[in-house]
């Protein structure tokens, strides 16, 4: 894969300065408090130039977690023919290293976007349509049938679940170090009923 142009690089930059401004603002004063045009002038850019880069005020938020979009899509292009067994493997892992995207994460930064994030009735909205584009990827990389999916949705709504445990727990204050077991026992029980019960094919291995 070659490196990203000049060109792709500053627009990289420039989506990532205008989120992370919008971001500092939102937490700030409220998702609700802030206008686009208030951070338009804070990025020092203008409002149409925002709009080109974000169509919507929630995307300025929801670009921080963009790179996970379509991201258990591309797990399961990347397994050897056990796509659930790859999931597991993959959430596992996240759980591990305490990804963001698991909830298992008590960095304070991490735990104010969350607040921001689940706090906020629109961001949940956005949220729902990436996640609906995740799992049609998904459902495209299991087959792209009825069956692949219902497994996708499956598949889609264990992640979410588990996601917003980890979160409530270390948002209510529990430590990582004392939910991580849990965690861990709860992904591989959820990963393990949707590998009995997913169609042949799309079960895997989940050793």
């Amino acid at each position: 894969m070659t490196e990203p142009g000049l060109r792709e690089r500053k627009k990289q930059r420039m989506y990532e300065t205008v989120s992370d401004i919008a971001i500092r603002l939102f937490l700030e004063k409220g998702f609700d408090a802030v206008s686009v045009a208030e951070v338009a002038a804070a990025a020092e850019i203008s409002k149409p130039t925002l709009f080109r880069y974000f169509p919507a005020k929630e995307d300025l938020v929801l670009h921080r977690i963009a790179d996970h979009e379509g991201e258990a899509a591309r797990v399961v292009a990347a397994a050897e023919g056990d796509p659930v067994g790859a999931l597991r493997r993959h959430f596992l892992e996240g759980l591990e290293r305490c990804d963001p995207v698991t909830g298992l994460n008590d960095d304070p930064r991490v735990l104010a976007f969350h607040r921001l994030l689940y706090g906020t009735p629109s961001l949940v909205a956005r949220a729902h349509t990436h996640q609906e584009r995740s799992e049609a990827a998904l459902a495209e990389a299991l087959g792209g049938d009825l069956d692949a999916r219902l497994a996708a949705g499956q598949i889609m709504a264990v992640q979410r679940i588990l996601a917003l445990e980890n979160w409530r727990r270390i948002a209510a204050g529990e430590r990582v170090a004392d939910v991580r077991a849990d965690a861990v026992a709860a992904a591989e029980r959820a990963f393990g009923w949707l590998a009995a019960g997913l169609p042949p094919g799309i079960q895997g291995d989940t050793r």
